[in-house]
């Protein structure tokens, strides 16, 4: 019950979103824009210059690089063996090496470990879009028929995130004061982002469909994305020398469902995007059973 009373706030919080875009048939574009564009780089700024800089950011990115390329081979061992089109293969990939450590993750960071955990969440939040930003869109590029191709280098020019990230460590490492003006400023946007974003989160579920579920790639993709990611993570966290708190949000992080984002992604390039869809509100679901067991196990 105590791991129900940690998931339900958050699921909560999704509902809300997932009742006004049934309901009200609210747009979520301009609120997801809004979340992306103005609220996610001050979080990141807050996050990047309130916190010592340290050697915990290369082994995070060592450890998320790692996951995301294991996770990937496996899926292109599978479609190998499976003989899969390349867009077969490449919605596979979108639904189970992507982890939504943003607008799930994040949360559940902070109410299981609180502030200092969240900290660490959302580096790791950021890392990961810049992942998603880049081999993520390689991927779903891969899987398009279209001939024309987004550049993975001009996306990761487009999110903000990774410049208030950027702008956070250039104040920190410089040893820049901001005016305490400033400074609400900047934690009053931050605080909004997350409940926001989970919102979204609520309302692009609320838009997916379960019809013509393809039950065996998806129950493939599930089990890659829901179990075999946290014992990978906890492999790669036994040759890490962080602390035990990092290790375990490392490892609850893995254990995240199917990243929004590539939902986003599959549509734009055509990459399966209705697999990619289930995969997301599936793998969301069934968290309410899988993360109280793998919270159980690291705790």
């Amino acid at each position: 019950m105590g791991f129900l009373s940690v998931l339900l706030p958050i699921f909560g919080v999704f509902a809300i979103g997932f009742v006004g875009k049934k309901l009200w048939k609210m747009d979520v574009k301009p609120i997801s824009t809004m979340a992306i564009y103005l609220l996610s780089p001050f979080l990141a700024f807050q996050t990047f210059y309130q916190n010592p800089i340290n050697l915990d950011y290369i082994y995070l990115s060592v450890y998320l690089l790692a996951l995301c390329i294991i996770c990937i081979t496996i899926c292109y061992v599978i479609g190998f063996f499976k003989k899969w089109s390349k867009q077969d293969r490449s919605g596979f990939i979108l639904a189970s090496s992507f982890m939504n450590n943003g607008n799930y993750g994040t949360p559940l960071v902070l109410l299981v470990f609180g502030e200092i955990g969240f900290n660490y969440a959302v580096i790791l939040m950021v890392l990961q879009q810049l992942i998603m930003c880049t081999i993520g869109i390689y991927i779903a590029a891969q899987g398009s028929e279209q001939k024309q191709q987004t550049s993975p280098l001009k996306e990761v020019l487009k999110v903000p995130i990774i410049y208030g990230a950027l702008a956070g460590m250039l104040c920190n490492i410089i040893d820049i004061t901001l005016p305490d003006e400033v400074t609400s400023v900047i934690n009053m946007v931050a605080n909004a982002a997350i409940p926001t974003i989970m919102i979204v989160l609520g309302m692009q579920l609320a838009t997916i469909s379960l019809k013509k579920l393809e039950v065996g790639k998806l129950s493939m993709a599930l089990v890659l994305r829901l179990a075999l990611a946290p014992m990978i993570a906890y492999v790669i966290t036994l040759f890490l020398p962080v602390d035990e708190m990092v290790k375990q949000i490392m490892i609850l992080m893995a254990a995240m469902p199917t990243a929004a984002n590539t939902t986003m992604y599959a549509v734009q390039f055509n990459a399966r995007p209705a697999f990619v869809s289930s995969a997301t509100l599936t793998s969301t679901l069934l968290t309410i059973i899988t993360l109280p067991i793998v919270l159980t196990i690291i705790r």
